[in-house]
């Protein structure tokens, strides 16, 4: 894996690595992680295409996006499809995570132009965005000083470990104070982080599925079969309204599917993308 390079977006600087050479696969974490979620799954794939890890501004990035930069659902999919445009990327297989995977759909529904595949690994939905339990607290974001107070029990090592646990079988702990420095501790990126968080809205995810029966692009739902935040329902739900989509099923699984069983999911979409090479060519 390359070191960082940096490309820089009407919104702010945007950090990136990428291995391999071939076809472009483009990542996206979620909420409060940033690309290293995808770095087993990479590593697997970088023999036989390009992969491509930016750091998103969802909360763990390391340099704040200009003051006015539109980091709801919409302005991220345009931010996303900008950073696309500036390394001229065409055929772009897109896979997506957490929030990442909902602003995934809003991308291709959106800015269809220059994605190829959707794949979707466990993933907000449909009326699951955000999931329960965290609808009350995204609520609470939106008041003045409480976002930073719900930051506040990241900064206990056992609270933050506690606070990851559900999204994986095991995630080390020296990645997980990673993921929470930035935004405990650079204002800008706290700002950033809130702004997304307070624009998560089911109706972002309920406009984009209402387009899946449009979509040209193959899609791949690579679902963790032991996720209780984004139950499989979901996924069979998003691979019968996509006219080409196929649900492989990752047993034991979790949200964070990519760091549980990156071996598995790197075969899928490996698979995914050589049979679906002509459909997505079309595309």
């Amino acid at each position: 894996m390359s070191a960082h390079k940096t490309v820089d977006l009407p919104q702010g600087q945007i950090r990136y690595r990428e291995s391999g050479e071939g076809e472009p696969i483009v990542f996206v974490h979620g909420y409060l992680v940033d690309s290293r979620l995808w770095d087993g799954v990479a590593q697997r794939l970088g023999s036989g295409f390009r992969c491509i890890q930016p750091d998103w501004p969802m909360g763990s990035h390391l340099e704040a996006m200009k003051p006015d930069a539109d980091l709801s659902p919409p302005g991220m999919a345009k931010l996303i499809d900008d950073f696309l445009g500036e390394l001229d990327l065409e055929g772009v297989t897109l896979v997506g995570n957490d929030s990442g995977g909902a602003i995934s759909q809003v991308l291709v529904t959106e800015h269809p132009e220059r994605i190829a595949r959707l794949v979707l690994t466990n993933c907000d939905a449909y009326e699951n965005f955000p999931p329960f339990p965290f609808g009350p607290m995204i609520r609470l974001a939106k008041v003045p000083g409480v976002y930073r107070a719900l930051l506040a029990p990241l900064r206990a090592r056992r609270l933050r470990n506690l606070a990851f646990r559900p999204f994986a079988r095991q995630i080390p702990e020296d990645l997980v104070s990673a993921w929470a420095e930035p935004s405990l501790s650079d204002a800008g990126v706290r700002r950033d982080g809130q702004k997304f968080a307070i624009g998560m809205d089911k109706s972002h995810t309920l406009k984009a599925a209402e387009r899946f029966a449009a979509l040209e692009q193959p899609a791949l739902l690579t679902w963790g079969t032991a996720d209780r935040v984004f139950p499989q329902r979901f996924a069979e739900r998003i691979a019968d309204e996509i006219p080409d989509a196929r649900l492989v099923e990752i047993p034991g699984g979790k949200t964070f599917v990519s760091l549980d069983e990156p071996e598995a999911v790197a075969d899928a979409i490996e698979a995914f993308m050589r049979e679906t090479a002509g459909a997505a060519a079309a595309a």
